[in-house]
């Protein structure tokens, strides 16, 4: 199948339109839907449904709002594409960029200042939106600069704790250069927030904090100019909210949801990831129809070839793999519950949700509370399972991990989405700090799997098995490890020999890393060198002596999808030193030391030096410096 895309001349032809403002920028609007969809079926990924909810605001704001020293910036950051298909438009991100969503080099998956100077600031995670939009009035202030600043946020972003902290103060400080939107579009990121955490009133609860509040169709342009124009003529004084009402997937009927359905168990399918064929044409055709309509004329497309892909033949598929253990172990442990930061899909909890919905518990996008609730169950009776991707659930909530630890109780964290891989979200969603920080919460245990089966036994360990708490990391996409996984028992703090070696041992754990050091092991054959390969599922309280022992005096070289610092390369060294100094001398860590970047999954590996030609290079480059 060919992909189709809107040209700049194209685009520039449609600003310039003879017509009203607000027809010229519905029509733009559509123009920039069809580039959304195009870079998105051509990285594979990325978020149409809430890039299409808000593109009628962001073209209204960026062609007939925003002045020179006006800010506009996404709390939400999950609408990156919808933001860069209107920068392009205007000719601000070079027209190139079309092509490279979640490419290295390209147009990062999150708002990234470094790597796109049209961001003004970095977002992914949530609610931090109004705390920078203050930020940003008070730096003006202070340094004699005018200007408004507008920032979009997404409804289920509102269940964050930080939105509703920053309320206040915002008011008390008159900040009324400050136009906050809302894109309610009633749906996060599984489901229905009506499902989830209902908003209530949402306008009354915002005025009660001292803002001028609004409401209109943010997907009519129409009603949406005259909103923001009233919203600007009364608010002097107060900083402003707008309600704005729009449909995720808008411009797309099938891409819509449309009326609440009866099941609670009911899922959105256009939240994240690239449409299916039939989707992709059904979007364009109606697209580029209305489109024609609004121009008189039809609209300009340019083809491309959709980029070929091969999916793994074997892989490892460990967030499947989790959710057929929970689902055992919940039958065989009636304590164990269940709760959910709004990715109950994505954690492998629908199957768990649905045999035991009295067990499940839905927290929506609010980490902290859900772990400290989690704790509370715990002090109950219970043994409570949390569940979010880990980059928002170890950071975020980790004083309230800290806290339950401090109790003497058992809850058990799951977070997935870990280390560098997939590349494309970008840094916000590549987690490659949980180690280091769930590592030093006194008494956890830290276990990552590296294979289907290794998941049912780490989850088997931290339900039967730990007196404590237990983090257990794991990596989400589908990964093929390039050789049939042994079957093997978890032994704590020993791991799993997958091949021997008389020159150096790779140690390392999950899929990502494990399928890179046994194709640098085989690379090394080749150069007649025998490297070993560990996959070792403790992420702390490592046997130092087991290791000692398989290591047998050749150098440890320790792979980490994490940062150096913090990672499982420490827990090793600090395991060795102590049962046998003469081999941690020979401990070297091959991991990430910088901000991770964002691109295909084999650039971002070899980016950062942990493909299996990198590592092969930098083993033998060892080996050769002592000699």
């Amino acid at each position: 199948m060919s992909l189709r895309y809107v040209p700049y001349h194209e685009l520039e032809r449609i600003r310039s339109l003879d017509a009203d403002p607000r027809e010229r920028a519905a029509a733009f609007a559509d123009a920039c839907r069809l580039n959304v969809l195009y870079m998105v079926m051509r990285a594979g990924s990325g978020h149409i449904g809430t890039s299409f909810s808000c593109i009628d605001i962001l073209s209204w704001l960026h062609l007939e709002v925003l002045g020179d020293d006006d800010r506009y910036f996404s709390s939400k950051g999950h609408d990156a594409p919808g933001l860069y298909s209107v920068l392009i438009g205007l000719g601000r991100i070079e027209f190139d960029k079309l092509h490279a969503l979640r490419r290295l080099g390209g147009l990062p998956g999150h708002p990234d200042v470094l790597a796109t100077p049209q961001v003004l600031t970095n977002t992914g995670s949530l609610g931090m939106g109004v705390s920078k939009a203050r930020g940003f009035v008070l730096a003006d202030r202070r340094l004699g600069r005018s200007g408004r600043v507008f920032v979009l946020t997404g409804d289920g972003e509102l269940q964050e704790g930080q939105f509703w902290e920053s309320l206040q103060p915002t008011a008390n400080r008159g900040i009324d250069e400050l136009t906050v939107i809302v894109d309610h579009n009633k749906l996060q990121s599984d489901t229905w927030v009506e499902r989830v955490s209902p908003l209530g009133d949402l306008a009354a609860k915002v005025r009660a904090f001292g803002w001028q509040v609004g409401r209109c169709d943010g997907n009519d342009v129409h009603a949406l100019a005259a909103e923001l124009d009233r919203l600007a003529s009364e608010g002097e004084g107060a900083p402003k909210l707008l309600i704005a009402d729009t449909r995720k997937g808008a411009g797309v009927h099938r891409m819509e949801p449309h009326d609440v359905p009866d099941e609670e168990t009911s899922l959105y399918g256009f939240h994240s990831g690239a449409p299916v064929a039939d989707d992709y044409e059904a979007g364009v055709e109606e697209i580029a129809a209305r489109l024609a309509r609004r121009l008189g004329r039809d609209v300009e497309l340019v083809e491309e070839p959709l980029p070929r892909r091969t999916p793994p033949e074997l892989p490892q598929r460990l967030i499947e793999a989790y959710s057929r253990a929970i689902l055992d172990l919940g039958e065989r442990e009636p304590r164990l519950v269940a709760l959910d930061a709004d990715l109950r899909l994505d954690t492998g909890l629908v199957r768990f949700r649905d045999t035991y919905p009295e067990r499940f518990f839905e927290c929506g996008i609010a980490e902290q509370d859900m772990v400290s609730m989690a704790g509370a169950m715990a002090l109950g009776g219970l043994l409570p399972v949390c569940h979010s991707f880990a980059c928002f659930v170890t950071p975020r909530a980790n004083e309230q991990i800290f806290n339950n630890a401090t109790e003497g109780t058992k809850v058990i964290y799951h977070g997935s989405l870990v280390g560098i891989v997939p590349g494309g979200p970008g840094h916000s969603h590549q987690m490659i700090r949980d180690i280091a920080l769930m590592a030093s919460v006194p008494g956890m245990a830290a276990i990552e799997p590296y294979c289907d089966a290794e998941v049912a036994a780490a989850l088997e360990w931290a339900v039967r098995d730990a007196e404590g708490p237990v983090y257990l990391r794991l990596v989400s996409p589908p990964w093929e490890l390039g050789f049939d996984p042994p079957v093997t028992q978890l032994e704590q703090g020993r791991g799993t020999v997958l091949r021997e070696g008389d020159d150096g041992v790779f140690v390392c754990t999950g899929p990502v890393l494990v399928s890179q050091a046994w194709a640098a092991c085989e690379l090394l054959a080749g150069e007649g060198v025998r490297f070993g390969l560990a996959a070792l599922p403790w992420l702390k309280d490592v046997d130092g002596a087991w290791l000692a022992e398989v290591a047998a005096g050749a150098p440890i070289v320790c792979l980490d999808n994490h940062y150096v610092v913090g990672g499982q390369g420490d827990a090793v060294l600090s395991a060795l030193a102590a049962a046998a100094p003469e081999s941690a001398a020979q401990v070297r860590k091959f991991g990430v030391d910088r901000v991770p970047v964002c691109g295909a999954n084999d650039e971002v590996l070899r980016a950062h030096g942990l493909d299996a030609e990198s590592v092969a290079a930098r083993a033998l480059s060892m080996l050769h410096s002592r000699v």
